[in-house]
């Protein structure tokens, strides 16, 4: 049975709004949840980008039972691989074994704040997989040291390690890093309902393994309200993601997407209350194979009336497809 999770949003929501919106999640009975780690919001009409880390460790004590993960941490540029498996290792032991770790090869509009430049797409995928396998040498104990294309490892090791294993996920978008996934990592993540990316990734050796998508929806009992706010907050998402891998800021987003009109989103994105039609928005996600996936609310004031719905009518829909 697919399992249908909620997305702490960390571009539209502070950080106790954030905990506070997935301890409800956990009540409404969601299977999982997924947390964006962002530096920048998408449009400055979401207005936030907390530390999702701190958020996580928080979420970690204020639940019991839904598994946490991240979606996605980029480990080549704001952080270095060998501290992102520290993180990981330490939120597996604070979540008592919920916690899932996954990684995608970032976004300049995260990554820029560093300096240093943005690498073509090849590059970040080097330094992906390079960033993986240290993460995975970390995780699995003992000391590391590393001296690679990317990076320098000298003599690190992890001093509190988690009896359960940091599963680790990378998202996908094309053949290199379906092959990078298929041999690294024991969960695949996409945002694109595509049944070749599970192919490609199964291909390579993710038989059998999880394969984690994300829907935005836009839930109001007003839809025009609901298209308005999806419009005002995620019409960045219609660019794809070899745009909004590379634009740098807010205002490149706002720029690039001047001409997408409300009804372009409504196209895209499910807004209003009708069941059917969220139904059919994550059907071409379960049609294609997917295992699990998560649902974004957009519009961080949203969340609470988004999930006594689900949990009243959406969550049962969706499980009696």
């Amino acid at each position: 049975m697919v399992q249908f999770g909620y997305t702490m949003m960390t571009e539209q929501s502070g950080p106790k709004a954030l905990v506070e919106d997935v301890v409800a999640a956990e009540e409404a009975g969601f299977d999982f949840s997924v947390t964006s780690d962002h530096y920048f919001p998408w449009l400055e009409s979401q207005g936030h980008a907390p530390y999702a880390w701190s958020v996580l460790g928080a979420a970690a004590q204020a639940t019991t039972r839904i598994p946490l993960m991240t979606y996605v941490t980029c480990p080549t540029t704001r952080y270095h691989p060998a501290v992102v498996a520290q993180k990981a290792a330490t939120l597996q032991l604070l979540s008592d074994g919920r916690f899932r770790l996954g990684l995608g090869s970032g976004e300049n509009l995260n990554e820029h704040v560093v300096g240093g430049g943005w690498p073509d797409a090849r590059v970040r995928l080097q330094k992906l997989e390079e960033a993986v396998e240290i993460i995975k040498a970390l995780l699995a104990g003992g000391y590391v040291t590393h001296h690679g294309t990317h990076f320098d490892v000298d003599n690190a090791k992890l001093w509190d390690l988690p009896d359960v294993a940091v599963p680790l996920g990378i998202a996908v978008s094309g053949d290199r890093s379906c092959e990078i996934a298929g041999r690294l990592a024991d969960l695949v993540i996409a945002t694109e309902p595509k049944a070749e990316l599970l192919t490609n990734f199964e291909r390579h050796g993710g038989g059998g393994k999880p394969s984690v998508g994300q829907l935005p929806v836009c839930y109001d009992t007003d839809r025009d309200a609901a298209v308005k706010r999806a419009h005002d907050q995620f019409r960045w998402s219609v660019g794809g993601w070899k745009v909004n891998s590379e634009l740098p800021g807010p205002s490149a987003f706002d720029q690039a997407t001047q001409h997408v009109r409300p009804d372009d989103i409504a196209q895209a994105v499910p807004c209003g209350d009708d069941i059917g039609q969220f139904v059919e928005a994550v059907r071409p996600f379960v049609d294609a194979g997917f295992t699990e996936v998560a649902l974004v609310q957009i519009g961080g004031g949203h969340q609470k009336p988004f999930i006594d719905w689900a949990q009243e009518k959406l969550l049962p829909a969706l499980r009696a497809m």
